[in-house]
Protein backbone atom coordinates (compact mmCIF):
# COMPACT_ATOMS: atom_id res chain seq x y z
CA UNK A 1 0.00 0.00 0.00
CA UNK A 2 1.62 2.93 -0.89
CA UNK A 3 2.04 5.54 1.73
CA UNK A 4 -0.29 8.54 2.22
CA UNK A 5 2.22 11.34 1.78
CA UNK A 6 4.56 11.00 -1.73
CA UNK A 7 7.16 12.67 -2.88
CA UNK A 8 5.33 15.67 -5.48
CA UNK A 9 5.61 14.91 -9.16
CA UNK A 10 7.00 17.72 -11.47
CA UNK A 11 4.01 18.20 -14.19
CA UNK A 12 4.79 19.94 -17.48
CA UNK A 13 2.78 19.89 -20.84
CA UNK A 14 1.32 22.53 -22.92
CA UNK A 15 -1.03 25.29 -21.48
CA UNK A 16 -4.70 25.51 -23.29
CA UNK A 17 -5.98 28.80 -24.11
CA UNK A 18 -7.86 30.60 -21.47
CA UNK A 19 -11.60 32.21 -22.30
CA UNK A 20 -12.32 35.57 -21.47
CA UNK A 21 -14.71 34.64 -19.02
CA UNK A 22 -11.91 32.66 -16.89
CA UNK A 23 -9.21 35.42 -17.42
CA UNK A 24 -12.70 38.02 -15.22
CA UNK A 25 -13.05 35.54 -13.06
CA UNK A 26 -9.35 35.42 -12.13
CA UNK A 27 -9.05 38.88 -12.05
CA UNK A 28 -11.96 39.15 -9.72
CA UNK A 29 -10.92 36.43 -7.49
CA UNK A 30 -7.47 38.67 -6.36
CA UNK A 31 -9.65 41.65 -4.81
CA UNK A 32 -12.19 39.03 -3.45
CA UNK A 33 -9.28 37.32 -1.65
CA UNK A 34 -7.35 40.49 -0.43
CA UNK A 35 -11.06 41.53 1.26
CA UNK A 36 -11.71 38.32 2.48
CA UNK A 37 -7.88 38.15 4.38
CA UNK A 38 -8.50 41.47 5.55
CA UNK A 39 -11.58 40.56 7.52
CA UNK A 40 -10.47 37.91 8.92
CA UNK A 41 -8.75 39.67 12.13
CA UNK A 42 -10.37 43.11 12.93
CA UNK A 43 -13.06 41.36 15.38
CA UNK A 44 -10.25 40.00 17.57
CA UNK A 45 -7.65 43.02 17.34
CA UNK A 46 -10.29 45.62 17.98
CA UNK A 47 -11.59 44.41 20.58
CA UNK A 48 -8.25 44.61 23.20
CA UNK A 49 -7.71 48.56 22.57
CA UNK A 50 -11.50 49.17 23.93
CA UNK A 51 -11.83 46.48 26.11
CA UNK A 52 -11.29 48.52 29.04
CA UNK A 53 -14.33 50.60 27.49
CA UNK A 54 -16.19 47.77 26.66
CA UNK A 55 -16.14 45.94 30.13
CA UNK A 56 -17.13 48.86 31.92
CA UNK A 57 -20.07 49.89 29.61
CA UNK A 58 -21.41 46.37 30.04
CA UNK A 59 -20.41 45.60 33.29
CA UNK A 60 -18.07 42.69 32.07
CA UNK A 61 -16.31 40.91 34.89
CA UNK A 62 -12.50 40.18 34.64
CA UNK A 63 -13.74 36.02 34.12
CA UNK A 64 -15.31 36.67 31.09
CA UNK A 65 -13.09 39.17 29.77
CA UNK A 66 -10.58 36.53 29.94
CA UNK A 67 -12.86 34.30 28.14
CA UNK A 68 -13.08 36.68 25.24
CA UNK A 69 -9.22 36.37 24.84
CA UNK A 70 -9.75 32.63 24.57
CA UNK A 71 -12.84 32.29 22.35
CA UNK A 72 -11.24 32.92 19.33
CA UNK A 73 -8.90 30.06 18.69
CA UNK A 74 -11.82 27.90 20.33
CA UNK A 75 -14.27 29.24 17.76
CA UNK A 76 -11.52 28.73 14.69
CA UNK A 77 -10.90 25.22 15.89
CA UNK A 78 -14.62 23.68 16.43
CA UNK A 79 -16.14 25.68 13.64
CA UNK A 80 -13.45 25.08 11.14
CA UNK A 81 -14.71 21.38 11.16
CA UNK A 82 -17.80 22.12 9.88
CA UNK A 83 -15.96 23.92 6.57
CA UNK A 84 -15.22 20.76 4.53
CA UNK A 85 -18.56 19.08 4.13
CA UNK A 86 -20.14 22.74 3.26
CA UNK A 87 -17.41 23.24 0.46
CA UNK A 88 -18.49 19.49 -1.15
CA UNK A 89 -21.75 21.06 -0.84
CA UNK A 90 -21.56 24.00 -2.31
CA UNK A 91 -18.32 24.84 -3.23
CA UNK A 92 -15.79 27.08 -1.59
CA UNK A 93 -16.91 30.55 -3.34
CA UNK A 94 -20.38 29.96 -1.96
CA UNK A 95 -19.14 29.02 1.44
CA UNK A 96 -16.92 31.83 1.85
CA UNK A 97 -19.52 34.21 0.90
CA UNK A 98 -21.96 32.72 3.29
CA UNK A 99 -19.18 33.61 6.38
CA UNK A 100 -18.55 36.68 4.96
CA UNK A 101 -22.36 37.12 5.45
CA UNK A 102 -22.12 36.05 8.93
CA UNK A 103 -19.32 38.22 9.95
CA UNK A 104 -21.15 40.89 9.13
CA UNK A 105 -24.28 40.38 10.76
CA UNK A 106 -21.81 39.52 14.15
CA UNK A 107 -20.04 42.78 13.88
CA UNK A 108 -22.87 44.89 12.63
CA UNK A 109 -24.78 43.80 16.20
CA UNK A 110 -22.07 43.42 18.57
CA UNK A 111 -22.34 46.81 19.48
CA UNK A 112 -25.83 46.98 19.77
CA UNK A 113 -25.42 44.34 22.84
CA UNK A 114 -26.93 45.08 25.84
CA UNK A 115 -25.34 43.09 28.47
CA UNK A 116 -22.05 40.87 28.34
CA UNK A 117 -24.04 37.44 27.59
CA UNK A 118 -25.18 38.88 24.20
CA UNK A 119 -21.97 40.30 22.98
CA UNK A 120 -20.21 37.39 23.66
CA UNK A 121 -22.71 35.65 22.11
CA UNK A 122 -22.70 37.95 18.78
CA UNK A 123 -18.75 37.71 19.22
CA UNK A 124 -19.09 34.06 18.75
CA UNK A 125 -21.55 34.62 15.18
CA UNK A 126 -18.27 36.68 13.85
CA UNK A 127 -16.32 34.03 14.87
CA UNK A 128 -17.84 31.80 13.11
CA UNK A 129 -17.90 33.60 9.65
CA UNK A 130 -13.99 33.75 10.07
CA UNK A 131 -13.70 30.15 11.08
CA UNK A 132 -15.05 29.04 7.93
CA UNK A 133 -13.30 31.18 5.88
CA UNK A 134 -9.96 30.95 7.42
CA UNK A 135 -10.30 27.29 6.15
CA UNK A 136 -11.47 27.66 2.47
CA UNK A 137 -8.81 30.39 1.23
CA UNK A 138 -6.00 28.45 1.17
CA UNK A 139 -8.46 25.87 -0.97
CA UNK A 140 -9.45 29.19 -3.09
CA UNK A 141 -5.85 29.62 -3.45
CA UNK A 142 -5.34 26.22 -4.82
CA UNK A 143 -7.88 26.50 -6.98
CA UNK A 144 -7.97 29.05 -9.15
CA UNK A 145 -4.05 29.86 -8.78
CA UNK A 146 -2.14 26.28 -8.28
CA UNK A 147 0.62 27.58 -10.21
CA UNK A 148 0.79 30.92 -7.86
CA UNK A 149 0.56 28.95 -4.25
CA UNK A 150 3.39 31.00 -2.25
CA UNK A 151 2.48 34.36 -4.25
CA UNK A 152 -1.08 34.19 -3.64
CA UNK A 153 -1.04 32.94 -0.54
CA UNK A 154 2.14 35.83 0.73
CA UNK A 155 -0.32 38.35 -0.59
CA UNK A 156 -3.31 37.01 1.27
CA UNK A 157 -1.22 36.92 4.41
CA UNK A 158 -0.20 40.80 3.75
CA UNK A 159 -3.75 41.57 3.20
CA UNK A 160 -4.70 39.95 6.63
CA UNK A 161 -1.58 41.77 8.42
CA UNK A 162 -3.01 44.75 7.22
CA UNK A 163 -6.29 44.64 8.54
CA UNK A 164 -4.81 43.26 11.74
CA UNK A 165 -2.40 46.16 12.26
CA UNK A 166 -5.14 48.65 11.03
CA UNK A 167 -8.06 47.67 13.56
CA UNK A 168 -5.69 47.98 16.43
CA UNK A 169 -4.53 51.70 15.81
CA UNK A 170 -7.54 52.65 14.13
CA UNK A 171 -10.25 51.83 16.71
CA UNK A 172 -9.44 54.05 19.71
CA UNK A 173 -9.39 57.38 16.85
CA UNK A 174 -12.57 56.19 15.88
CA UNK A 175 -13.82 55.15 19.02
CA UNK A 176 -12.58 59.01 20.15
CA UNK A 177 -13.86 60.57 16.87
CA UNK A 178 -17.36 59.42 17.35
CA UNK A 179 -17.59 59.47 20.37
CA UNK A 180 -18.65 56.06 21.73
CA UNK A 181 -16.78 52.84 21.86
CA UNK A 182 -19.29 50.56 20.32
CA UNK A 183 -19.38 52.75 17.08
CA UNK A 184 -15.50 52.32 16.70
CA UNK A 185 -16.18 48.33 17.60
CA UNK A 186 -19.33 48.60 14.93
CA UNK A 187 -17.23 50.50 12.30
CA UNK A 188 -15.60 47.10 11.13
CA UNK A 189 -18.68 45.63 9.84
CA UNK A 190 -18.06 48.09 6.85
CA UNK A 191 -14.80 46.49 5.53
CA UNK A 192 -16.82 43.07 5.70
CA UNK A 193 -19.59 44.40 3.73
CA UNK A 194 -17.27 45.86 1.02
CA UNK A 195 -15.60 41.91 0.53
CA UNK A 196 -19.43 40.97 -0.37
CA UNK A 197 -19.91 41.91 -3.62
CA UNK A 198 -16.92 40.11 -5.12
CA UNK A 199 -17.51 37.03 -3.46
CA UNK A 200 -21.03 36.57 -4.51
CA UNK A 201 -19.84 37.28 -8.38
CA UNK A 202 -17.35 34.23 -7.82
CA UNK A 203 -20.28 32.41 -6.28
CA UNK A 204 -22.63 32.89 -9.42
CA UNK A 205 -19.95 32.17 -11.10
CA UNK A 206 -19.49 29.18 -10.25
CA UNK A 207 -23.30 28.34 -10.13
CA UNK A 208 -23.04 29.20 -13.63
CA UNK A 209 -20.25 26.81 -14.38
CA UNK A 210 -20.85 24.24 -12.63
CA UNK A 211 -17.51 22.30 -11.18
CA UNK A 212 -15.35 23.88 -14.10
CA UNK A 213 -14.56 20.69 -15.24
CA UNK A 214 -17.17 19.70 -17.30
CA UNK A 215 -17.24 19.99 -20.96
CA UNK A 216 -19.13 23.13 -21.37
CA UNK A 217 -16.89 24.59 -18.56
CA UNK A 218 -14.59 27.41 -19.57
CA UNK A 219 -10.80 25.59 -19.65
CA UNK A 220 -8.71 27.70 -17.23
CA UNK A 221 -5.09 25.55 -17.30
CA UNK A 222 -4.58 27.61 -14.01
CA UNK A 223 -7.09 25.90 -11.76
CA UNK A 224 -7.34 23.55 -10.05
CA UNK A 225 -10.03 20.36 -9.54
CA UNK A 226 -12.65 21.46 -7.31
CA UNK A 227 -12.92 19.77 -3.89
CA UNK A 228 -14.38 15.90 -4.39
CA UNK A 229 -16.12 13.81 -1.87
CA UNK A 230 -13.89 10.29 -0.82
CA UNK A 231 -14.35 7.98 -3.18
CA UNK A 232 -14.09 5.48 -0.68
CA UNK A 233 -16.44 7.58 1.32
CA UNK A 234 -14.17 7.28 4.26
CA UNK A 235 -14.24 10.18 6.79
CA UNK A 236 -11.62 13.16 6.33
CA UNK A 237 -10.35 13.34 9.74
CA UNK A 238 -9.88 9.67 9.61
CA UNK A 239 -7.63 9.28 6.56
CA UNK A 240 -5.57 12.73 7.50
CA UNK A 241 -5.10 10.80 10.75
CA UNK A 242 -2.92 8.40 9.30
CA UNK A 243 -0.51 11.05 7.74
CA UNK A 244 2.39 11.81 8.89
CA UNK A 245 2.87 14.96 7.80
CA UNK A 246 -0.62 16.52 8.30
CA UNK A 247 0.00 15.59 12.24
CA UNK A 248 3.24 17.92 11.46
CA UNK A 249 1.31 20.72 10.04
CA UNK A 250 -1.05 20.44 12.88
CA UNK A 251 1.91 20.86 15.03
CA UNK A 252 3.36 23.45 13.69
CA UNK A 253 -0.27 25.74 13.24
CA UNK A 254 -0.96 25.24 16.77
CA UNK A 255 2.70 26.11 17.64
CA UNK A 256 2.90 29.60 15.84
CA UNK A 257 -0.57 30.08 16.63
CA UNK A 258 0.34 29.68 20.55
CA UNK A 259 3.66 32.03 20.43
CA UNK A 260 0.94 34.48 17.99
CA UNK A 261 -1.96 34.65 20.81
CA UNK A 262 0.71 35.65 23.78
CA UNK A 263 2.36 38.01 21.78
CA UNK A 264 -0.99 39.40 21.14
CA UNK A 265 -1.87 39.24 24.87
CA UNK A 266 1.17 39.50 27.12
CA UNK A 267 3.64 41.35 24.87
CA UNK A 268 2.68 45.15 25.98
CA UNK A 269 2.51 43.96 29.70
CA UNK A 270 5.99 42.63 29.86
CA UNK A 271 7.40 45.57 28.24
CA UNK A 272 5.46 47.99 30.85
CA UNK A 273 6.66 45.79 33.44
CA UNK A 274 10.33 46.76 32.31
CA UNK A 275 9.56 50.24 32.96
CA UNK A 276 7.80 51.16 29.34
CA UNK A 277 4.90 53.28 29.08
CA UNK A 278 1.89 52.10 27.72
CA UNK A 279 1.97 53.73 24.55
CA UNK A 280 5.81 52.72 24.08
CA UNK A 281 4.49 48.92 24.57
CA UNK A 282 1.73 49.69 22.47
CA UNK A 283 3.74 51.10 19.26
CA UNK A 284 6.23 47.92 19.88
CA UNK A 285 3.04 45.73 19.36
CA UNK A 286 1.79 46.85 16.51
CA UNK A 287 5.42 46.70 15.16
CA UNK A 288 5.55 43.03 15.66
CA UNK A 289 1.91 42.93 13.17
CA UNK A 290 3.23 45.83 10.54
CA UNK A 291 6.21 43.49 9.81
CA UNK A 292 4.17 41.10 8.81
CA UNK A 293 2.79 42.95 6.14
CA UNK A 294 6.19 43.52 3.67
CA UNK A 295 7.45 40.25 4.53
CA UNK A 296 4.03 37.79 4.69
CA UNK A 297 3.89 38.89 0.73
CA UNK A 298 8.54 37.99 0.13
CA UNK A 299 7.95 34.72 2.45
CA UNK A 300 4.81 32.92 1.10
CA UNK A 301 6.13 33.92 -2.91
CA UNK A 302 10.02 32.24 -1.75
CA UNK A 303 8.13 29.34 0.35
CA UNK A 304 5.80 28.56 -3.04
CA UNK A 305 9.42 28.25 -5.53
CA UNK A 306 11.16 26.05 -3.05
CA UNK A 307 10.87 22.22 -2.99
CA UNK A 308 10.79 22.19 0.77
CA UNK A 309 10.36 24.71 3.28
CA UNK A 310 11.81 23.43 6.42
CA UNK A 311 15.29 25.28 6.03
CA UNK A 312 12.68 28.54 6.45
CA UNK A 313 10.74 26.81 9.45
CA UNK A 314 14.12 27.14 11.38
CA UNK A 315 15.04 30.39 10.37
CA UNK A 316 11.95 31.58 11.43
CA UNK A 317 12.20 29.62 14.68
CA UNK A 318 15.53 31.11 15.21
CA UNK A 319 14.21 34.79 15.11
CA UNK A 320 11.93 33.84 17.75
CA UNK A 321 14.55 32.43 20.41
CA UNK A 322 16.00 35.24 20.01
CA UNK A 323 13.62 37.28 20.64
CA UNK A 324 12.39 35.82 23.18
CA UNK A 325 16.15 35.54 24.77
CA UNK A 326 16.14 39.53 24.80
CA UNK A 327 12.92 39.95 26.50
CA UNK A 328 14.33 37.27 28.91
CA UNK A 329 17.49 38.67 29.41
CA UNK A 330 17.14 42.47 29.26
CA UNK A 331 13.36 43.85 27.80
CA UNK A 332 14.30 47.17 28.45
CA UNK A 333 17.28 47.44 26.63
CA UNK A 334 16.61 47.19 23.13
CA UNK A 335 12.97 46.47 22.78
CA UNK A 336 12.53 47.50 18.92
CA UNK A 337 15.01 44.93 18.20
CA UNK A 338 12.82 42.32 20.24
CA UNK A 339 10.12 43.30 18.79
CA UNK A 340 11.38 43.20 15.40
CA UNK A 341 12.63 39.68 16.18
CA UNK A 342 9.40 38.34 17.26
CA UNK A 343 7.58 40.35 14.18
CA UNK A 344 9.88 38.20 11.87
CA UNK A 345 9.10 34.92 13.57
CA UNK A 346 5.65 35.46 13.37
CA UNK A 347 5.44 35.15 9.75
CA UNK A 348 5.60 31.37 10.44
CA UNK A 349 1.68 31.52 9.84
CA UNK A 350 2.00 32.52 6.13
CA UNK A 351 4.64 29.61 6.18
CA UNK A 352 1.80 27.01 7.26
CA UNK A 353 -0.47 28.23 5.08
CA UNK A 354 1.85 27.94 2.48
CA UNK A 355 2.50 24.27 3.28
CA UNK A 356 -1.26 23.70 3.84
CA UNK A 357 -1.58 24.56 -0.20
CA UNK A 358 1.48 22.84 -1.07
CA UNK A 359 0.60 19.56 0.63
CA UNK A 360 -2.38 18.74 -0.57
CA UNK A 361 -2.24 17.45 -3.82
CA UNK A 362 -5.52 18.71 -5.25
CA UNK A 363 -8.62 20.87 -3.73
CA UNK A 364 -10.28 18.19 -2.50
CA UNK A 365 -7.52 17.37 -0.01
CA UNK A 366 -6.32 20.78 0.50
CA UNK A 367 -9.84 21.52 1.90
CA UNK A 368 -9.69 18.08 4.76
CA UNK A 369 -6.19 19.03 5.32
CA UNK A 370 -6.76 22.65 5.90
CA UNK A 371 -9.54 22.19 7.77
CA UNK A 372 -7.61 19.26 9.66
CA UNK A 373 -4.34 21.67 10.33
CA UNK A 374 -6.01 24.80 11.58
CA UNK A 375 -8.63 22.34 13.31
CA UNK A 376 -6.05 20.68 15.41
CA UNK A 377 -3.57 23.35 15.16
CA UNK A 378 -6.13 26.02 17.01
CA UNK A 379 -7.13 23.34 19.16
CA UNK A 380 -3.26 23.17 20.56
CA UNK A 381 -2.97 26.22 20.81
CA UNK A 382 -5.71 27.23 23.39
CA UNK A 383 -3.62 26.04 26.23
CA UNK A 384 -0.95 28.28 25.73
CA UNK A 385 -1.95 32.38 26.71
CA UNK A 386 -3.35 30.80 29.61
CA UNK A 387 -0.44 28.78 31.06
CA UNK A 388 1.63 31.71 30.40
CA UNK A 389 -0.47 33.76 32.43
CA UNK A 390 -0.53 31.36 34.93
CA UNK A 391 2.61 31.67 34.97
CA UNK A 392 3.09 35.14 35.04
CA UNK A 393 0.90 34.95 38.20
CA UNK A 394 3.09 32.51 40.28
CA UNK A 395 6.40 33.50 39.28
CA UNK A 396 6.09 36.74 39.49
CA UNK A 397 7.99 38.25 36.53
CA UNK A 398 8.37 36.91 33.15
CA UNK A 399 11.46 34.78 33.11
CA UNK A 400 10.11 31.48 33.69
CA UNK A 401 7.22 32.34 31.04
CA UNK A 402 9.56 32.86 28.32
CA UNK A 403 11.73 30.00 29.11
CA UNK A 404 8.26 28.27 28.31
CA UNK A 405 7.80 29.61 25.02
CA UNK A 406 11.72 29.09 23.92
CA UNK A 407 11.00 25.53 24.81
CA UNK A 408 8.23 25.61 22.68
CA UNK A 409 10.08 27.47 19.72
CA UNK A 410 12.30 24.23 19.52
CA UNK A 411 8.95 21.68 19.20
CA UNK A 412 7.82 24.25 16.40
CA UNK A 413 10.99 23.95 14.91
CA UNK A 414 11.02 20.14 14.66
CA UNK A 415 7.66 20.07 13.38
CA UNK A 416 8.76 22.71 10.71
CA UNK A 417 11.27 20.14 9.34
CA UNK A 418 8.87 17.51 9.22
CA UNK A 419 6.06 19.34 7.91
CA UNK A 420 8.27 21.06 4.92
CA UNK A 421 9.56 18.21 3.65
CA UNK A 422 8.69 17.79 -0.25
CA UNK A 423 6.24 15.40 -0.67
CA UNK A 424 1.95 15.59 -0.86
CA UNK A 425 -1.14 13.80 0.70
CA UNK A 426 -3.32 12.09 -1.71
Amino acid sequence: MPSPDAARPRLTGPRPEVSRSVVWTRRLAVPALLLAAMNLRPTVTSLGPVLEETRAGLGMSAGLAGLLTAMPAACFALVGFAAPPLARRRGPDPVVLAGMLVLVAGLALRPLAGNSAVFIALSVVALAGIAVTNVLLPVVVKERFPARVGAMTGAYSMALNVGASSAAAVTVPLADSLGDWRVGLGSWALLAVLALPPWLALARDRATTGTATGPSAPKDPQRAAPPEAPRDGAPARTRLSRSPTAWALAVYFGLQATAAYVIIGWLPQIYRDAGLSAESAGLLFALTSVLGIPLSFALGTVAGRLSGQGGIAVALGLFGLAGYAGLWAAPATAPWLWACLLGVANCSFPLALTMIALRGRDGGTVVRLSAFTQGMGYLLSIPGPLLVGVLYGHSDGWRLPLAVMALLMLLQIAAGVFAGRDRQID
